[in-house]
């Protein structure tokens, strides 16, 4: 198949036109969020064969690969023709292509959820408060309940005091019983603006009677006050009553309907499941252990306040159908979170009618993959005495960088496979590579490629770094033999807990900026209830 060259207005008339579109900048994280096209999505060279079939579904989707000058996009629309899809394309002279043509460049990561949030606020001005008047709340013993809408890690890496984890789809149908006064003021936070600005408007479109205020700013703006945020908290909503959940699925459903959300029945799956002209993603927006114990087949696990802050990590095909389903909420984490994206202009259904009989699958989700290459594997036990005993055995993880220092083979090197070829000119060289990866099916493509640069023996850790530690096996922390650079993440401002005052504020200004920046856009479709 010849890979054809498309310019700056193919893309931008899919986009204005809201048709499907699979506009993906296949750099590492980090170089995208420096730089990159509203609603080019992040799907990295050296993760494509393990993420490719879960972020698109349909094999005819139009694909546009986006780089920088790299030669990276001409490199992953190969390896998503080898894995059947059918009309890929590369992006004429890349992000500085994409520039001269006049189009915008957005920072950051998220950034289409990041820039609706402040779209929100601009145009509903929706409450907040500053860290100083909701400390003073506090300290004052005011009736006041702090909620965190945030994913619990991050929660309990760093919270507000007092604050309580309520993860941002859980709020409708929680907060009335951790607030249950309607004269209970109520602040939501999150680590910056967004995912406060729009579980704030969500309270308040729910018509909740209680007076509610974001914390501007989140914990960005509280620490910038000087003040001292809680660690290690562990405090979680808990469950509530039925009265409560019938009373909150009256109020979502509500909001549902007036944001133009559509209704889905498990007939209607079925049948987009086997159509081909047209993506459809299909999302549980429940907890992952509400998921766990029982779901849907063929839905994947995606609480709703991340989908709705992260929504083209999972869901990259920009103008694709979308399907939500919370079968033990009463359906209000997914009508919630339906509401948001239907206002971020997706064609968005929620299914209804779902009974536990249903729920027929269990455990964790799995992502579909491709064939995988047939690679020589070798047991933990065998590498650890390889390694502890031959000086001529070398292990190569191509895990992210955050995962390898948390914990690696000792003496590993950590390589990304983008990178590889440079990679191996600081790896020393070895008679033997043995591969390891989280997950465990990247290692095998990662070795083909390296079995194409070296005469050594490569061969892959069977079941990767889960196997190493399942062995009870040795493992060591920290950034030790980086043969690349960690692009393969972009270090969030809001992230931990010693992060530069300078670099927390320049995050808040540039999120200010977002609104002006869609407006030069001219591509989004966002509207507000």
């Amino acid at each position: 198949m010849t890979i054809q060259i498309k310019n700056h207005s193919f893309v931008r008339n899919k986009l204005i036109n809201k048709e499907e579109i699979a506009f993906l900048d296949v750099r590492e994280e980090d170089p995208h969020a420096q730089e990159h096209p509203l609603f080019a999505a992040n799907l990295p060279l050296s993760r494509i064969e393990i993420d490719a079939y879960a972020k698109l579904p349909k094999k005819s989707v139009p694909i546009v690969t986006l780089d920088d000058g790299e030669g990276f996009s001409q490199l992953a629309a190969q390896r998503l023709v080898n894995l059947g899809f059918t009309d890929v394309s590369v992006f004429d002279g890349g992000v500085k292509g994409w520039k001269e043509a006049g189009g915008e460049v957005f920072k950051d990561v998220n950034v289409p959820s990041k820039s609706f949030g402040e779209f929100v606020e601009s145009k509903r001005h929706t409450p907040s408060l500053s860290a100083q008047e909701v400390k003073q709340l506090i300290d004052s013993k005011e009736d006041v309940v702090v909620v965190d809408v945030r994913r619990f890690d991050e929660y309990n890496t760093m919270s507000i005091p007092t604050g309580i984890s309520v993860p941002g789809a859980e709020l409708v149908l929680r907060l009335p019983e951790l607030a249950p006064n309607p004269k209970t003021k109520v602040i939501v936070n999150c680590a910056g603006r967004t995912r406060s600005i729009i579980g704030t408007q969500s309270l308040i479109n729910a018509g909740i009677p209680n007076e509610v205020n974001a914390l501007r700013n989140g914990t960005i703006g509280w620490t910038l006050a000087g003040q001292e945020l809680d660690k290690g908290q562990s405090r979680k909503f808990h469950e509530v009553s039925d009265d409560t959940k019938n009373e909150a699925a009256i109020r979502a459903r509500s909001v549902a309907d007036r944001a133009g959300v559509k209704r889905a029945s498990l007939d209607d799956v079925q049948t987009w499941k086997t159509q081909s002209d047209r993506t459809t993603y299909f999302f549980d927006t429940r907890t992952p252990e509400e998921y766990e114990a029982g779901h849907l087949p063929g839905f994947r696990s995606v609480p709703g306040g991340q989908l709705v802050q992260e929504t083209e990590m999972v869901a990259p095909v920009r103008g694709a159908r979308v399907v939500l389903v919370d079968p033990s909420g009463g359906g209000v984490r997914a009508n919630m979170p339906a509401s948001w994206l239907a206002q971020m202009a997706w064609d968005v259904y929620v299914l209804d009618e779902v009974h536990t009989s249903s729920l027929t699958e269990k455990g964790s989700w799995q992502a579909p993959l491709p064939g995988l290459p047939k690679i020589e594997t070798v047991d933990a036990i065998a590498v650890s005495n390889w390694l502890k005993n031959d000086s001529n055995t070398i292990a190569i993880d191509f895990s992210t960088h955050a995962n390898y220092i948390k914990g690696h083979i000792p003496g590993s090197w950590y390589a990304l496979r983008s990178e590889l070829a440079e990679a191996m000119k600081k790896i020393p060289q070895a008679d033997r590579y043995v591969i390891t990866s989280s997950p465990s099916e990247l290692s095998l493509f990662a070795a083909q490629e390296l079995q194409a640069l070296t005469e050594a023996e490569v061969l892959v850790l069977e079941g990767g770094n889960a196997a190493w530690t399942k062995a009870g096996l040795e493992l060591e922390k920290g950034p030790s033999h980086l043969a690349s650079p960690p692009l393969d993440r972009y270090k969030r401002p809001y992230e931990g807990t010693n992060v530069d005052p300078s670099a927390m504020q320049a995050y808040l200004d540039w999120e200010f900026g977002l609104v002006e920046q869609l407006g030069k856009d001219g591509t989004h479709h966002f509207w507000v209830l």
